[in-house]
């Protein structure tokens, strides 16, 4: 859940739209803060001794543990373009549940939705 609001896989990408629209507010009025940690996110993802993929799918997994819509929306889409691999997302989600218990399960189920969504897949019947 998100502010009270249930969402389904088609709405990762309006969630991700909301948080950067948000995000540029908030810039707005707090310029300084919001480009120091804009430079921490460069800093903290850039290629270094572990590539970028491996950083983002970590991002991704505390995504799920922190159950934050927001971030799971954002860094479905990073994974996509960092090149991960629908397996490599499952098998970090199953790190997550370990790490997490039954919250990371369905956290966990929400991101690789929000993958595939972020992937150009369509969503699995249910």
């Amino acid at each position: 859940m998100t502010n009270g609001k249930e969402y389904n896989v088609e709405h990762y990408a309006k969630i991700a739209s909301e948080y950067h629209a948000g995000y540029a507010e908030l810039t707005d009025e707090i310029p300084e803060t919001t480009a120091a940690f804009g430079r921490l996110v460069m800093e903290a993802t850039t290629d270094g001794a572990l590539p970028t993929k491996t950083k983002e799918l970590i991002a991704f997994a505390i995504a799920i543990a922190d159950r934050c819509d927001g971030c799971i929306a954002h860094h479905s889409q990073a994974v996509v373009k960092a090149g991960a691999t629908r397996r490599e997302v499952a098998e970090m989600i199953g790190v997550a549940i370990l790490m997490g218990g039954g919250p990371a399960s369905v956290y966990g189920a929400k991101a690789l939705q929000a993958f595939d969504e972020a992937a150009g897949r369509k969503a699995a019947a249910t």
